[in-house]
């Protein structure tokens, strides 16, 4: 239904729906919180009902000090926000990842039970993103389009693991101020929770259904807001949940909004309650008193007037005028007003829903410590919101809870798994009618020892296992003398059902010990002891393969080599059959309780040689051998030999030395130093392992002197004497790339790139020069693979007198047709490079380039424009020399005082500053080299609004309908007409109101008129432009008569919808590319639906792989997959049904593109 431009004058404001573009977008994530309004207590309400909020004094409070706790897990919290009716509002959280591992679970909720999770839609959308600079997770909760019954209470929750955090925070949602928004008439008569199309996505007063639930017993009427009143407000949500109330936040608000001061009234001596309340299926009494019993009065409903029914019963009693409204439902919990004549005043009636009750009670239960114990009850109806309790706390089942609920319909069952003595307990459940408890008792059964533990003796590196068997299958403690024993890649504590195993991998020494297993709540000990015996070994891990030890001459060496056994053996340490004794000598042996050590103070050259190592105990002997050998640094080479200098580089090489240090020569290090310096700089900082070298980045005309350094595993060997001192200077290198750049009839220009060496002397410039073919014999020497040709100086013509520096140059004056070669050089201060030839003959002479148009993609379909708008087309096109381009609009010259148009030598532009329709046509744009000519076109329509309907007529008038006709607009703006839009207007106040919008025919029929109105009818036409400016309005108007009367249904003849087929769009010739898929399409109708058959060469196509067939709504489409030249030829589709065939041809011709 369209939106009115204004209200008429029986309907009444009701809460409109949100505008469909949001005005702005608030993120309360990052914008600091609005306060919400103050609210006062329920002690200062009327006596009839408590109006307003909870003061935000204890639970607020409560939320304030749990949000300002450190948090373990957020590192910014959601604000608390204010949004007006129809906006937009973000609510942020963001999360650290630094120390987690896998993204963190977020749940948003409203209220303690609503996940947001399941609402995502068109109101509410939930976003998440990670930022891997920060390592910061950051999830958004974007409320669209705010209502009113949006505000209350959010919770955000983040787990990870065994990590847990969470924040509560509010959002109050305003009526929007300022201009009137649009009204949906029908919307805004809904209410909330009924299930109208918007009901559920984010109405939180729906979540528990309303039904109806039959009183076990009377009970006495309890006035909840007198409950409120008196309450503190930490127990608000208490008595909300045990007396029905499901959205007591909103319920507050609207007796909120109620509170006013009432004006004095002339019509009303006694005016409406602020608000009544009744039980579901109850019946309830409206009373006004009028000051004159004359007065008309109407009654209301959400802006509709009620009519007297069994439901609605009407008395007059006096001057007082009473409204019953029986049998209560929850679609009656709404406003009402009363109207006498210009006055009115207005109240709320809430509808309570029937109590919760538990129809099956709580059982006592005893269980065994490790069982899964379920406690069931039922209750009056199915998916109730039911409360459980542990002696009197509420259970909140969530990631870190023990507890989990289960709903069944009616059934709800609490499961504790895994139940421990800590579970014995009264447990309870309470629901808004009734409440049953029961006593769990949890016990030990008796404990009996089937396999007791045994001592054990085991060979170091062997298998232990120590293995009991007990009657129950619980967990237990293993301990070694005493201390818990904990579980590593080698210990592994196994239980499986009765059976407890103690298994440790490669036995060592530190495993001997008492063991002792405890089962868990048990006073029962298995004792058991471990011995390890070990024979004697010498451990030589650390040493090479070949048990070979390096010490530097004048190091001391200490080679300490780990040995085991037990008990502890005797070590002995020997060279050559002589034992090597324990004290103060350069060579000594010394013992430790789990190593042996060889020290000599200050090694020497003749130390080198092999020790032995021998150890004993009861166990066995062991015996190993140990090379040590003594090495030092190199000797020095001799002075290097310089055999080559170039511009900024030498070639150098050297003799090894004479004496490695008895250690191999790793590489060496070279030094270099200008000759009247004394600062040596190094050239290599890697290893060179060669004896030649080659030095670079020297300074031209400057002495320097280089040195050597022998280096093996020791370390640096001394300096050798310096070379003979030398000096480097060389010439650029030739320039590179040298290629034609452009040719005319006389010129010839070229191109290169600068030399890829330039001396320190710098580049001063180039010398291009050329000679002509015939002068001399050319012959192959370029070791690049170009051509280069080797001419007399004589023959080459220099093209340039002075050194030009840049890198293009024009020779000009040259001889059309004539042939030539081209080279050139870098100059500096120590002369010209060696030359740069260009590979072949050059001939002088212009080359003409076709020309050739590059349409843009979207140029190639009709190019749209709105009227007043800039019309700006830049088509570029290729040809040498510049072509010659001529425009023209639709075969006729074009008015350049109206359309600009630039050429350039690469593209042409058509500019119109602001369009008009008569610029609408084909522009073809010809371009021309020489003889050849190249041609285009593009297709320009400029479009504006229609024009109205030519006429509009009302063709018949039954009661509250009205049927209407009218004719297409005579100016359709150069654009089809998409559609159309009625208003009507009261021909008392002739305001218009829309009625039908986007609407594609040219009859309507308007329905729901009020009777006894008199109305006109307008329409609007409308294309890709919009409305037309002005409507064609009827010329009589409609009379709604208040006396019904009999409407006769008119006599239609059968139509008869039978058709030969025949076809709307026929097939056209197709050019296809060999290897890309083509299609061929065509439509057809006809009744009844036609078959078709598809044929090639007047052969039908019958189960092909290379061809599929579509037909979808009478279009008929050939696929043929992949084509190839074979494919080539005519294509024919045949429709056939009882009334006749039909036959339609084209030709498809497949191109091969040349790799």
């Amino acid at each position: 239904m369209p939106e009115p431009t204004k209200k008429e004058e029986n309907e009444v404001a009701a809460p409109a729906p949100p505008p469909e573009e949001p005005n702005k977008e608030k993120e309360a994530g990052t914008a600091p919180a609005k306060e919400e309004e103050e609210v006062s207590p329920p002690s200062a309400l009327p006596p009839e009902w408590s109006l307003g909020e909870p003061p935000a004094g204890g639970e607020e409070q409560d939320k304030q000090n749990a949000n300002s706790q450190m948090s373990t897990l957020f590192v910014e919290k959601p604000q608390t926000g204010t949004v007006k009716v129809g906006e937009n509002i973000t609510f942020i959280a963001k999360v650290k990842a630094e120390d987690l591992l896998r993204k963190p679970t977020i749940k948003w909720f409203k209220g303690k039970w609503m996940d947001l999770a399941s609402k995502a839609g068109k109101h509410l959308q939930l976003k998440e993103t990670f930022e891997r600079q920060t390592r910061i997770y950051t999830f958004e909760m974007q409320i669209i389009k705010a209502k009113e019954n949006y505000a209350g209470n959010y919770r955000c929750e983040v787990t990870y693991k065994d990590k847990f955090d969470s924040c509560s925070f509010d959002l109050e949602v305003h009526e929007s101020t300022g201009t009137t928004p649009n009204i949906d008439i029908r919307s805004a008569f809904k209410r909330s929770g009924e299930g109208q199309e918007d009901a559920g996505e984010l109405d939180f007063s729906g979540l528990l259904k309303r039904r109806e639930v039959k009183q076990q017993e009377e009970e006495p009427e309890v006035d909840v807001w007198e409950l409120l009143k008196n309450a503190n407000p930490n127990e608000y949500e208490k008595i909300a949940f045990q007396y029905g109330i499901t959205d007591l936040r909103g319920m507050l608000k609207r007796l909120k909004r109620m509170r006013r001061v009432e004006k004095k009234s002339a019509a009303f001596a006694k005016i409406l309650d602020p608000a009544y309340q009744v039980d579901k299926g109850g019946r309830v009494r409206f009373v006004v008193e009028l000051a004159d019993p004359k007065l008309e009065v109407k009654w209301y409903k959400n802006g509709q007037e009620i009519r007297p029914s069994t439901k609605y019963i009407f008395e007059h009693k006096g001057c007082q005028r009473i409204m019953f409204i029986n049998n209560c439902s929850l679609t009656d919990d709404s406003e009402y007003y009363v109207t006498a004549g210009d006055e009115k005043c207005s109240t709320e009636l809430f509808v309570r829903e029937p109590p919760i009750m538990v129809t099956k009670q709580l059982e006592d239960m005893n269980a065994y410590c490790g069982e899964r114990v379920e406690l069931e009850c039922e209750v009056s109806e199915d998916d109730a919101n039911v409360k459980w309790f542990k002696n009197g706390e509420e259970i909140f089942p969530g990631p870190k809870s023990r507890y989990k609920i289960r709903v069944e319909g009616k059934k709800h069952i609490l499961i504790i798994e895994g139940a421990t003595k800590a579970d014995s307990a009264e447990y309870s459940v309470m629901t808004t009618g009734g409440q049953s408890s029961a006593k769990l008792s949890v016990d030990l059964r008796p404990l009996k020892i089937l396999t007791p533990l045994t001592d054990q003796t085991v060979k170091l590196g062997k298998e232990i296992c120590l293995k009991c068997e007990i009657s129950e299958n619980i967990s237990g403690k293993w301990t070694k003398n005493g201390l818990p024993v904990q579980e590593s890649d080698r210990l592994k504590v196994v239980h499986k059902g009765k059976v407890h195993k103690l298994v440790i991998a490669n036995a060592l020494i530190e495993d001997e010990g008492d063991y002792v297993f405890t089962p868990d709540a048990y006073n029962v000990t298995l004792p058991a002891k471990v011995h390890v015996i070990d024979p004697p070994k010498i451990i030589l891990d650390g040493l090479d393969a070949d048990n070979t030890v390096t010490v530097v001459a004048g190091n001391k060496l200490r080679l300490e080599i780990p040995v085991s056994g037990e008990p502890p053996p005797k070590c002995i340490w020997s060279r050559a059959d002589k034992a090597i004794m324990e004290g103060s000598g350069r060579i000594r042996a010394e013992s430790y309780p789990d190593s042996s050590t060889l020290v000599i103070d200050v090694a020497e050259r003749d130390d080198s040689g092999v020790y032995h190592i021998n150890l004993k105990n009861e166990a066995g002997e062991a015996h190993a051998s140990i090379k040590i050998k003594v090495v030092d640094i190199p000797d020095p080479p001799v002075a290097p030999n310089v055999t080559e200098v170039g511009d900024d580089w030498c070639i150098m090489n050297w003799e090894p030395p004479a004496y490695d240090g008895g250690s191999p020569i790793l590489g060496y290090f070279i030094e270099r130093k200008k000759k009247q310096s004394s600062r040596w700089m190094r050239l290599n900082f890697d290893l060179c392992k060669e004896t030649t070298f080659e030095p670079k980045k020297m300074i031209e005309g400057v002495a320097y002197e280089v040195r050597i350094f022998a280096v093996n595993a020791v370390g640096i060997s001394k300096p050798s004497m310096p070379s003979k001192p030398f000096v480097p200077l060389a010439v650029t290198s030739p320039p590179t790339l040298l290629a034609v750049d452009s040719v005319t009839d006389t010129t010839v220009t070229m191109k290169w790139r600068p030399p890829d060496q330039i001396g320190a002397a710098g580049l001063d410039g180039y010398v291009l020069e050329y000679c002509f073919e015939g002068s001399t014999s050319a012959k192959q020497s370029d070791e690049n693979g170009e051509a280069a040709f080797d001419l007399p100086a004589e023959d080459w013509i220099v093209a340039n007198t002075d050194l030009i520096d840049k890198t293009k140059f024009t020779i000009t004056g040259l001889p059309t047709d004539a042939k030539i070669f081209v080279r050139v050089k870098a100059v500096n201060a120590a002369g010209a490079s060696e030359p740069k030839y260009y590979s072949q003959p050059i001939l002088v002479k212009e080359i003409i380039e076709p020309p050739k148009i590059r349409i843009p993609r979207h140029l190639k379909q009709t190019y749209i424009r709105r009227v007043g708008e800039a019309v700006n087309l830049v088509i570029p096109f290729q040809g040498k020399p510049r072509p010659e381009l001529t425009w023209k609009k639709d075969g006729e010259e074009i008015d350049k005082n109206q359309i600009n148009i630039r050429n350039s030598e690469t593209d042409t532009i058509i500019f119109i500053r602001k369009a008009e329709r008569s610029h609408s046509g084909k522009y073809d744009l010809q371009v021309k080299v020489e003889k050849f000519v190249e041609s285009a076109s593009v297709d320009i329509q400029v479009v504006d609004r229609p024009g109205p309907p030519q006429s509009v007529k009302i063709e018949d008038v039954w009661g509250e309908n009205v049927a209407l006709t009218w004719t297409p607009p005579k100016d359709d703006g150069n654009a089809a007409i998409t559609g159309y839009t009625i208003q009507k207007a009261d021909k008392k106040s002739m305001e218009w109101f829309t009625v039908i919008e986007h609407y594609h025919r040219t009859n309507a029929t308007i329905t729901e008129l009020v009777i006894g109105n008199e109305y006109y009818f307008r329409v609007f036409a409308e294309n890709m432009c919009g409305l037309s400016e002005e409507a064609t309005m009827t010329k009589e108007s409609a009379v709604i008569a208040k006396d019904g009367k009999i409407y006769k249904n008119p006599v239609y003849e059968d139509f008869d919808f039978t058709e030969a087929p025949m076809f709307t769009q026929p097939l056209v010739n197709t050019y296809a590319i060999a290897g890309y898929n083509a299609t061929l399409n065509c439509s057809v109708r006809g009744n009844p639906k036609p078959k078709i058959t598809w044929m090639k060469n007047k052969v039908a196509i019958v189960d092909d792989p290379r061809y599929r067939m579509f037909s979808n709504q009478g279009v008929c489409t050939l696929e043929i997959r992949k084509p190839s030249p074979y494919d080539g030829g005519t294509y024919c589709c045949k429709a056939v049904n009882d009334l006749g065939t039909v036959e339609i041809e084209c030709k498809l011709e497949v191109k091969v593109v040349a790799q």
